[in-house]
């Protein structure tokens, strides 16, 4: 199939040079995938990243037919600047190793490219597919470290108090347990929650490929996303803490550990769609409810 059939003749003029152009993408973007591949997605808050560069591209694909009929190009003179500045930004976190600058100056030009080829209503149109493409740009361990800190708070409180109820020996200090002999840091068993990332990410999948056309209702779905990923890392630190408390702290930090921030994970993706599964008497009253609207 000719990709460029169909388009203003505008378009297809820019779209002629796409050999160029794709090469000098693929100039910027593989040496940048290199680094976020063997930076972030080897983490537990990065994995979500070739999930997201795949099923973005699979939204964007699955609409081309509509991206054809609709493509007005966009100003040239605004696309340019905009590259410009992003090109400046990619090459000061290339130089000095700031991949979320790198990463996202990449993103930015990559936007305002489509902005010049399809135009800005074609671009509003996807929305989502866009949005949801800036998920894989990875965020600095620091930074992600911060925004979670009062979340493993919470996580150490509720777990202290749930396990003194249950007669088990613990004591808390900030984010440390001490259970029995036995130290357990909170910020790293609770590491999961830096998978809130990755969670959001995933979980907004969901919800626009199953309920785009109700925003209320999905709007509820992803306002619960925080409250299940403190539940499912409870639940792991709970189960982290009775390893160390019966079976000794180098069972628990090995493999178990990792294996946790897996299920962790999985449990928190799957009570979204048991939820969801819940909600559905909900979803269907407000969809009526839109429906009943007058237009």
């Amino acid at each position: 199939m000719e990709l460029t059939a169909g388009f203003p003749a505008r378009t297809r003029g820019w779209l002629a040079l796409w050999p160029v152009l794709t090469l000098g993408l693929l100039a910027l973007a593989i040496p940048t995938l290199i680094s976020v591949a063997t930076q972030s997605w080897t983490r537990e808050e990065g994995v979500h990243g070739p999930l997201v560069l795949a099923t973005a591209g699979w939204l964007i694909w699955r609409r081309w037919g509509e991206i054809v009929a609709n493509a007005r190009p966009g100003h040239l003179g605004l696309a340019g600047g905009v590259v410009v500045l992003a090109a400046a930004v990619y090459a000061f976190g290339r130089a000095f190793g700031f991949l979320l600058l790198e990463a996202g100056g990449l993103y930015i030009a990559g936007v305002a490219i489509a902005y010049a080829l399809i135009g800005w209503r074609m671009l509003r149109r996807l929305w989502f597919p866009i949005l949801y493409l800036g998920f894989a740009v990875p965020l600095p361990g620091w930074l992600l470290d911060s925004l979670t800190l009062p979340l493993k708070y919470v996580v150490s409180d509720v777990v202290t108090a749930i396990m003194s109820r249950l007669g088990y020996p613990i004591v808390q200090v900030g984010v440390t347990l001490y259970i029995a002999q036995y130290q357990l840091l909170v910020e790293d068993a609770c590491a999961g929650l830096n998978s809130i990332i990755s969670l959001t990410a995933m979980s907004l999948f969901y919800i626009y490929l199953m309920h785009n056309a109700s925003w209320r209702y999905a709007l509820i779905l992803v306002t619960l996303v925080l409250p299940i990923a403190i539940l499912a890392n409870v639940v792991r630190v709970i189960i982290l803490v009775l390893v160390t408390y019966y079976l000794g702290d180098e069972m628990a930090q090995g493999y178990l550990h990792d294996g946790a921030g897996l299920v962790t994970f999985v449990s928190a993706l799957l009570l979204i769609f048991a939820i969801d599964w819940l909600l559905t008497p909900l979803r269907r009253l407000l969809t009526r409810g839109a429906d009943a609207k007058p237009a």
